[in-house]
């Protein structure tokens, strides 16, 4: 029986994180050999990440998906990097039934590859992509209450051996950050610590409702995340 596998959320940063060094690298390195030691090698990995969104719940289904380069105006070295990992259908279709037995509709897309949110963390996790990779789509109009019960739906996969990953952002409000940039120096802004201080209190006390209500419970909620996208993998996870 293949061992039990946990749900994990990252920050996958900016796409640039693909080629350069330093603490969030070493981080993720580590991360996926610490992973590895405590719950053994995950059989697939299903990813809700940020960057694919529909109408309804869906699941890939590919059996060999692209690697999709869905950002613009970056270095040219981006462009050209792949992370050509299996697909993981049948991984997909066994999530696809547990969500459909939860009382969603649940689509099978075969032509979704994997976008920057899945294979940018992925290639320093597991960086010989030779663990299949499945996604998960989000429904951002629908809100965090809607993504905590998908994420309950899909809970069963772990016991399978497939470690679900939810990638987006702690925080996820560029224009202020960029702000905070001015003169070359970046300092991290009071209400980004503020929020990100509250958000690791709330997951660490398990607290689903206040997580759920965050942008009026927490400090600097809406200001983090004017739109819900890059957090709702967290509450799928």
């Amino acid at each position: 029986m293949p061992a039990m596998q946990p749900s994990i959320f990252i920050s996958h940063g900016s796409p640039t994180l693909a080629i350069e060094t330093g603490p969030a690298i070493d981080f993720l390195r580590g991360l996926g050999k610490a992973l590895e030691q405590r719950y053994g090698r995950p059989q697939a990995i299903l990813c809700a990440s940020a960057h694919w969104e529909t109408a309804g719940p869906a699941i890939s289904t590919a059996a060999r998906p692209e690697t999709i380069h869905d950002f613009y105006g970056f270095p040219e070295p981006l462009y050209r990097l792949t992370y050509p990992a299996p697909g993981a259908p049948a991984a997909a279709r066994r999530a696809a039934g547990l969500v459909r037995e939860a009382g969603f509709d649940c689509a099978l897309d075969p032509g979704q590859g994997l976008d920057h949110g899945a294979w940018m963390p992925l290639r320093f996790l597991w960086p010989d992509a030779d663990i299949a990779v499945a996604q998960v789509a989000l429904q951002q109009p629908l809100g965090p209450a809607h993504h905590v019960a998908l994420g309950e739906a899909l809970a069963p996969i772990r016991d399978d051996g497939v470690l679900v990953l939810g990638s987006g952002g702690a925080v996820h409000n560029l224009r202020a950050l960029g702000q905070s940039r001015a003169g070359g120096r970046f300092d991290t802004p009071e209400w980004a610590a503020a929020f990100d201080d509250w958000l690791e209190q709330a997951v660490h006390a398990g607290k689903a409702e206040e997580l759920i209500r965050y942008r009026s419970l927490a400090p600097y909620g809406a200001m983090a995340h004017p739109r819900d996208e890059h957090l709702l993998p967290l509450h799928v996870e």
